[in-house]
Parts: C-alpha cells; sequence; structure tokens
C-alpha cells in the first residue's frame, strides 16, 4: 500500500503492558493529532484496535461506557501476543466531542438511550469516520488486519480502504452502569455481541 501520511513525531512508551512505540499523525482536525502504539514487527496479519479517544472512559476509567476496559484489553491482547497496533483517534464522543457528549450523559440520566441522546443535540447517531486510521494503517505498512472490534462500521470502511479484515470478538464485562449502553449499540448500532 502506499504510505499516504507521514509520522510528526515517535517515542518509546513504556507501559505497565510492556514497552510500545508511540507515533503521532496529522489528525483530521489540525488542533488533534492522531496516535499508533505499535509493539513488534509489522509482518503478516497484524493484531489491529481503532480506538476513538474517550476522556471519561480511557482517562477517568468512567464505568458509563467501556472504552477504558477496550483499550487496556487491547494493550494486554497485543503484548500477550508481541506484536500489534493500537491506532487512537480523537474522535471523542463518536465525533460529538467531549463537551456535546457530557451533556448527553445529563440526557442519558434523564432516561433517553446514547443514541436517542445524540440525536435530541442535533447529531446523528454516530459521526466518525476511519480515513485517518486507514491513512495510519498505510503508513505503517499494514495490508492485513485482525481487527479487535465489535463495530461492523469499523470493518466496512477498513475494508473499503483497501485492507484484508478479519474481525476478532473484543468485549470486555459488563457492569451495571453500562449494560444498557451495550444494549443499545447492539440494538440500534449493530454492534456484534450479545447481552444477557
Amino acid at each position: 500500500m502506499t504510505k499516504i501520511i507521514d509520522s510528526l513525531v515517535d517515542a518509546r512508551m513504556p507501559t505497565k503492558f510492556g514497552t510500545f512505540q508511540l507515533y503521532a499523525f496529522p489528525g483530521d482536525d489540525e488542533t488533534k493529532e492522531d496516535l499508533a502504539l505499535v509493539m513488534g514487527k509489522i509482518e503478516g496479519r497484524m493484531l489491529v484496535r481503532v480506538h476513538s479517544e474517550c476522556f471519561t472512559g480511557d482517562v477517568l476509567h468512567s464505568m458509563r461506557c467501556d472504552c477504558g476496559e477496550q483499550l487496556d484489553l487491547a494493550m494486554e491482547r497485543i503484548a500477550k501476543e508481541g506484536k500489534g497496533i493500537i491506532v487512537y483517534s480523537r474522535q471523542e464522543g463518536r465525533g460529538i466531542g467531549l463537551v456535546n457528549k457530557l451533556k448527553a450523559y445529563n440526557l442519558q440520566d434523564d432516561g433517553l438511550d446514547t443514541v436517542e441522546a445524540n440525536v435530541a443535540l442535533g447529531f446523528s447517531a454516530e459521526l466518525r469516520n476511519y480515513k485517518n486510521a486507514a491513512k495510519i494503517l498505510k503508513n505503517l505498512g499494514v495490508t492485513k488486519i485482525e481487527l479487535m472490534t465489535n463495530n461492523p462500521s469499523k470493518i466496512e470502511d477498513l475494508s473499503k480502504e483497501g485492507f484484508d479484515v478479519t474481525k476478532t470478538k473484543h468485549l470486555p464485562e459488563p457492569n451495571k452502569e453500562n449494560i444498557e449502553y451495550l444494549k443499545t449499540k447492539a440494538e440500534k448500532m449493530r454492534h456484534q455481541f450479545t447481552i444477557d
């Protein structure tokens, strides 16, 4: 695949899961860079997670979503395999931004689900796209992906960008705070998992 985006900088990133190389790339939004966390040699079918930024889940460990747990699970799985990539896409709140996501939280506390809350704020349920993630993966030389996701949109979008994509299950344990959120993702957003 053709290299179509250059990294701005990269640095060694030791973590509790092992040492990665962290690359920064220009993002779709000029004020935010997208990132790639890489472990091991890039060859063959790569274990990949395309992870959308979630300040509340990734940083504050919110139990309202499963984002922080999904990020940890991806890092842990890559470390066990010894190679893989996490593309960290700066598309907070499925693309509506942090402030609007917090407004959506308030609407959810008033009884709306995550999709209804976004729509009530004047947004569609899903505003993310994965074009920049595709550019980053192409830059890194990836052609075959074992994608850690339950979101069929990611699989479809990356397949359209020319990647050979297979899916691997990626679902942390639900909790009492996020069970309805997960059910909504499965029922209204086609996410591929079942919640008992």
